[in-house]
């Protein structure tokens, strides 16, 4: 299968009569993808990857068809099944019952419409969130949308990537642009190594923890610092992907030597001469060094520990040797009133510690924790352990290639015969419109990016953590500081 054309690069260099003001990376993709002011601080942009799922796009295709519409640029567009598909080991369309209406549309519109589909059978098959870095379909410098909030996963290739709406499913299909008003500028900079036991997952938490799920609000993020510089590919990713829990519009990192080697090579990455054109306008994609942000926060990564949500919201989390907020020593009455309602409904006892809490349910998986690494790591937890007699614990790769990968590697077996569930790729139990949910009153810790109320099920418990964490809770039965395990 031929790739499609690399995504646009920086822009034209100013005139040498002028020196050009200094840029972020955001500034810069942004401006080589303008079509039109809009006014009023919007504008039309180019967009060089539209990424579909069987969920949100259903009424958008029906739509063009129903207009006489075509796909603009369906070389641009890539689908993926994996929001509504179970992940059963032999699974098929219909072993959700509920979902193969889905799966039966987005089939016949993929082929109608001649978009890239990866379906069931298909070896590149999992969550859209993986599956795009993973083929290089998301490359530097490129504009990205999909309708899903975690979109934003794909800035850790240098990409502008973020979430849109139904009705923007529709118009990037008919004309492959999208209208935004231009957002503000943020840096979060992760000066530092984190400690053994602590992850990209646990800093990102950290962070929204710290700053509050509107922080990001009108802002695209970009991540930096020493940690953000050495850490690997999945964890980057996972940074990013949780971008959307703090408001922000998108994350993205500058790609980098690591960036480099990712894509070299991979399905949909430029070859020969156009990969050598492409790499030296990647090397471009940077923020000037005296380039302004609107606001910029920085965290020191060796005070950082592993961190476990208490409450109902991503910025209810504590690190694990920290107890949970007591409301009676928060003077602000609406978060008063906010640290009540989470700890009745998660049942928890306030100014206590998260420790020794008993889980009924293990979840790793999702487009924030389901990839190689993240395997890896829980594994090396599980290894000569068993999965407590109570609970329940997934393993839930985030795409087929993972589960091949992991396979190869014999983590599989590791999972296995500690008492892990070993299942194919989708978004499984991070959004449980599969059937793959956490009963009422149950209590469930995960690698996934939301602890809503009812987001696993109605009346489900969910505590988020790492993929370490996780592994260590399904053997202890209850939470514990997974740094005593790991010696």
């Amino acid at each position: 299968m031929s790739s499609p054309s690399p995504a646009r690069g920086p822009g034209p260099a100013a005139s040498s009569a002028e020196a050009p003001a200094p840029r972020t990376l955001f500034d810069k993709i942004w401006d080589a993808h303008v079509i039109a002011d809009l006014g009023d601080g919007a504008h039309l942009l180019h967009i060089d990857r539209h990424l579909v799922h069987e969920v949100t796009s259903k009424h958008a295709f029906e739509s063009l068809r129903r207009r006489g519409l075509r796909v603009r640029n369906p070389e641009l567009t890539f689908a993926m099944v994996d929001h509504i598909v179970a992940t059963d080991p032999g699974r098929t369309d219909r072993t959700n019952p509920t979902g193969w209406p889905f799966i039966e549309a987005w089939r016949r519109n993929c082929r109608d419409f001649g978009v890239t589909h990866f379906d069931l059978d298909d070896e590149r098959q999992g969550i859209v969130h993986v599956v795009a870095p993973e083929l290089a379909i998301t490359l530097p410098g490129c504009t990205l949308v999909c309708g899903d909030s975690h979109t934003a996963s794909n800035g850790a290739v240098g990409a502008l990537a973020w979430g849109i709406g139904a009705s923007e499913v529709e118009h990037v299909l008919a004309t492959q642009t999208v209208a935004l008003r231009r957002p503000r500028r943020m840096r979060l900079v992760f000066d530092g190594r984190p400690a053994p036991g602590v992850t990209a997952k646990d800093l990102i938490l950290h962070a929204i923890g710290r700053l509050g799920t509107a922080a990001g609000r009108g802002h695209v993020v970009e991540y930096a610092g020493e940690a953000i510089a050495a850490m690997a590919m999945d964890g980057r990713l996972t940074i990013c992907n949780m971008s959307i829990e703090m408001g922000a519009r998108a994350g993205l990192i500058a790609p980098d030597a690591r960036t480099l080697e990712h894509l070299a090579g991979r399905d949909f990455a430029p070859r020969g001469p156009v990969w050598d054109r492409a790499v030296e306008a990647w090397r471009e994609l940077h923020s000037d060094p005296d380039a302004v942000f609107d606001r910029e926060e920085r965290f020191d990564c060796a005070a950082i520990a592993p961190q476990v949500t208490w409450g109902n919201s991503p910025q209810d989390v504590v690190a694990i040797d920290e107890p949970v907020p007591d409301p009676a020593r928060v003077a602000d009455l609406a978060r008063r009133n906010a640290i009540e309602r989470a700890l009745r409904y998660m049942a928890l006892a306030p100014g206590r510690p998260l420790t020794g809490t008993r889980i009924d349910y293990a979840f790793i998986g999702s487009c924030t924790n389901g990839r190689y690494s993240d395997l890896e790591a829980a594994a090396r937890v599980a290894r000569g352990r068993r999965v407590a007699p109570h609970v329940r614990a997934l393993v839930v790769p985030g795409s087929m290639r993972v589960k091949r990968a992991a396979e190869s590697a014999g983590l599989d077996r590791i999972f296995i015969e500690a008492g892990f569930e070993w299942r194919n790729a989708g978004c499984s139990m991070c959004v449980t419109a599969n059937g793959e949910v956490v009963p009422p009153g149950q209590r469930c810790i995960a690698t996934s990016n939301r602890n809503f109320e009812n987001r696993q099920g109605p009346g489900s418990r969910t505590h988020l953590a790492s993929p370490e964490s996780v592994a260590a809770a399904a053997v202890s039965g209850e939470i514990v500081d997974v740094r005593r395990m790991m010696g």
